[in-house]
């Protein structure tokens, strides 16, 4: 069982993104390769309590348990040690990576407040990645479960081999680009 967006993409998108640039070989064609969700939880360091209540809102968003990043090095200013866990991270792939996006793109990104459009920045190696302060949009969040806002970051990895062929997937799949 395929999901909406995978559909969408395989019997419309795939065709029109063709002709859109140009390409002849099928296998070509940009397509998403994976989303991952991470969340960096500085609060963490200090009280292990924060990173499981954190690490229970980012997996009811994404529909799959999300595992804990730890510190690759010891900063003393920061009073963190290497190996200590520091955030918090999930990797989506076919049905549920297509189902997370399809969610983003038409419940969460137009429930923020005063939404303008996100940017059209990508890294320049086709991929995209989109940083959220208020990620309390998504239907899953108990508002009364959170202490206090962080930053949530999505990125999107495509197989796109530049910018402009990324730009133009995300774009059919109808991504709230600004103008």
């Amino acid at each position: 069982m395929s999901s909406r967006l995978e559909t969408l993409y395989k019997e419309t998108l795939r065709p029109a993104l063709q002709k859109e640039l140009g390409v002849k070989n099928v296998m070509q064609i940009p397509r998403l390769s994976k989303v991952v969700i991470n969340m960096g939880v500085k609060d963490a360091v200090g009280d292990s309590k924060v990173l499981n209540a954190i690490r229970d809102i980012i997996s009811d968003i994404a529909g799959q348990s999300a595992v804990r990043t730890k510190a690759r090095n010891s900063i003393a200013g920061f009073k963190l040690r290497e190996g200590a866990p520091i955030g918090v991270m999930v990797t989506l792939r076919k049905q549920r990576m297509y189902d997370f996006l399809d969610k983003l793109i038409n419940v969460a990104l137009p429930g923020v407040r005063d939404f303008q459009g996100v940017t059209t920045k990508f890294d320049g190696n086709g991929n995209y990645n989109l940083g959220m302060q208020d990620w309390f949009v998504f239907p899953e969040v108990d508002y009364d479960s959170i202490d206090k806002s962080r930053g949530l970051n999505i990125s999107v990895h495509t197989t796109a081999k530049d910018d402009n062929s990324a730009y133009a997937l995300l774009k059919s799949f109808n991504m709230p680009f600004r103008k």
